[in-house]
């Protein structure tokens, strides 16, 4: 019964790299989706996981497919787009998600102009939507030294981070953290980015940070279960799509991404917390 389940891990190391890599993502991504959904800041994760597009373009463009080039490429891209549309929505009338769409749709399209041009579509494909199965070590490393220090400073801004999802005005106005805490989760949003760059390309990275995430919405209240729902919905999507693609033989990143919203649509359905299925049992007398 579980032989279908280990065998592909057991008899192929890229199967294996490929499973430690996604759970490396599942565990650093997810989380900063949690916080980016209770901020209200989704669709930023879009438009940033589409502004590090340029960034990684031009590392293509002097270094080839490098990992160093493209990954350093792909987060000062993504952190000059971040800072760019805040201080455009702090000095002119645009709000900063105008500005944000505004940056994105222009990376987005120099991005793939400069791919196209100097490369292949083979290429294009590649940045656009990753090669799960072709992570090597130094990726692997890579990827699990930003969900290391992802997870760690977010021990460490924990606290005035939660406070700023349900009280942003308080705490302005009763500590100096705002600013800093604001722009460490922005630099550690680009970081988690540009590591799911690496197995999903820059089309579906944002889909391991924000489906999780919204998945657990319908099945824990408070953050810390939250997280925990979305890390382990996120490993759950990952293994099961590396299995369907290895038996169905189709691409790897969508597979995963869309198993990943198969499970966010049975939550909506199904979720005992505010399910819609649920919403529509009958209820006792005054039971909220």
């Amino acid at each position: 019964m579980i032989d279908p389940v280990t065998q592909p891990f057991v008899e192929f190391a890229f199967m294996r790299r490929a499973l430690v890599g996604c759970l490396a993502l599942s565990l650093g991504a997810p989380p900063i989706g949690v916080f980016l959904m209770l901020r209200r800041m989704s669709l930023m994760g879009d438009a940033m996981s589409h502004a590090i597009l340029p960034g990684a373009a031009i590392g293509y463009l002097l270094a080839g497919l490098s990992l160093f080039a493209m990954s350093l490429g792909g987060f000062a891209a993504g952190l000059a787009v971040a800072l760019a549309a805040g201080l455009v929505a702090r000095s002119t009338v645009l709000r900063e998600d105008a500005s944000l769409a505004a940056f994105y749709l222009v990376s987005l399209a120099l991005g793939v102009l400069i791919v196209s041009v100097r490369g292949s579509n083979v290429d294009l494909l590649h940045v656009l939507f990753g090669t799960v199965l072709a992570l090597d070590d130094a990726a692997l490393y890579l990827v699990a030294s930003i969900t290391t220090v992802s997870l760690a400073v977010l021990a460490v801004i924990y606290r005035p981070l939660v406070l700023e999802c349900f009280d942003p005005h308080f705490l302005r106005s009763a500590s100096a953290l705002s600013s800093p805490t604001h722009l460490m989760f922005l630099v550690l949003v680009v970081l988690n980015l540009v590591s799911g760059f690496q197995a999903l390309g820059t089309l579906m990275a944002v889909g391991i940070m924000l489906l999780p995430a919204v998945t657990a919405r319908f099945w824990a209240e408070d953050v810390s279960g939250l997280i925990l729902v979305a890390v382990g919905s996120a490993f759950a999507a990952s293994l099961t799509g590396l299995l369907v693609s290895y038996y169905a033989n189709v691409p790897t990143g969508p597979a995963i991404i869309l198993l990943c919203g198969i499970s966010y649509l049975f939550s909506l359905l199904f979720g005992l917390k505010s399910g819609l299925i649920w919403g529509l049992l009958p209820r006792k007398h005054l039971e909220a």
